[in-house]
């Protein structure tokens, strides 16, 4: 498949993540103001989507109390900064188990609840994006499953499609493609379809070429994706992303460095991106732009 670089590009600032980052780098926001102010500063550096999870204001814990994605939303919309909001919907999927010889009872970290408790801050702050990850998947921890069945999905992704947010889907390998193919085939998800492609999670697909080249050659015509890769990868993968005709995304949930020794914030991430980006000859597009194409209408404070 040849290469059709992408000339119009928007950048998603992924803001501060479900990672357990609180405690290695202190830019890392962890109150609703806090996120919001990231959210705002990633805005005026370029970020046309800001990807908000949440955490515990006092121990930087990630959390998903609706009531933090609420003051957030709230703070965001209120400032004079115009950006489009996406939040997760990745949360409450986690199922730890046991040791081998032992796997049940689950363990401690397990938190696995019905789809309706994992889309209750979507439905309470009505974003104009909200993520669906398509896909169950080891993921880092050697007993920690993210657990998203086919039924789960089709659940959760009625929600939010009946509350009028836009669905992001987040594919850690190509059998997630698959999966989110066959959600949209069937009309679960409504088109516009737009699609993040995570690359370098363990153990979704690794963060290589031409791993990315079958994911990217995976997202059906007609789809607008984006991806990103992790830690020191992240920068590369802005010129890989746009190279292969999309969207790029950057921030502290991603990487925490913008160089060897130097810890980075959401702006400066957004920052050295949008350089790369206008080096490479593409335009980086703002929110209204970025709203256009993926047809979203405009949230206006409560």
């Amino acid at each position: 498949m040849p290469l059709t670089m992408n000339r119009e590009v928007f950048i998603t600032a992924a803001l501060t993540g479900s990672g357990g980052t609180q405690d290695r780098s202190r830019h890392v926001p962890r109150s609703p103001r806090e996120i919001a102010e990231s959210a705002i500063r990633a805005a005026k550096a370029g970020a046309a989507i800001v990807h908000a999870h949440v955490r515990d204001p006092e121990t930087g814990v990630p959390a998903r109390d609706p009531a933090l994605y609420r003051e957030v939303v709230e703070r965001i919309r209120e400032s004079a900064t115009d950006v489009v909001i996406n939040l997760t919907a990745g949360m409450g999927g986690d199922i730890v188990t046991g040791p081998a010889e032992a796997p049940l009872p689950l363990a401690a970290g397990t938190d696995f609840i019905p789809a309706a408790a994992r889309v209750a801050h979507i439905l309470d702050s009505r974003p104009e994006i909200c993520t669906l990850d398509c896909g169950t998947m080891n993921f880092a921890e050697a007993d920690y499953i993210m657990a998203n069945t086919p039924g789960m999905l089709e659940a959760m992704a009625g929600m939010m499609v009946e509350c009028g947010v836009q669905i992001e889907i987040e594919a850690f390998d190509t059998g997630h493609l698959w999966l989110a193919r066959s959600l949209v085939e069937r009309g679960v998800i409504p088109a516009p379809v737009l699609v993040q492609l995570c690359m370098g999670v363990p153990w979704g697909a690794p963060d290589d070429l031409n791993t990315f080249m079958a994911m990217v050659n995976n997202v059906p015509p007609g789809w607008t994706f984006s991806a990103f890769g992790l830690g020191r990868n992240e920068m590369p993968y802005v010129a890989a992303a746009v190279l292969a005709g999309g969207n790029v995304r950057v921030g502290l949930e991603d990487n925490l460095w913008l160089e060897k020794g130097v810890l980075a914030t959401n702006e400066a991430l957004v920052e050295r991106a949008r350089g790369i980006v206008e080096g490479m000859g593409a335009r980086v597009i703002g929110p209204e732009e970025a709203r256009t194409r993926l047809k979203l209408e405009k949230r206006a404070p409560k």
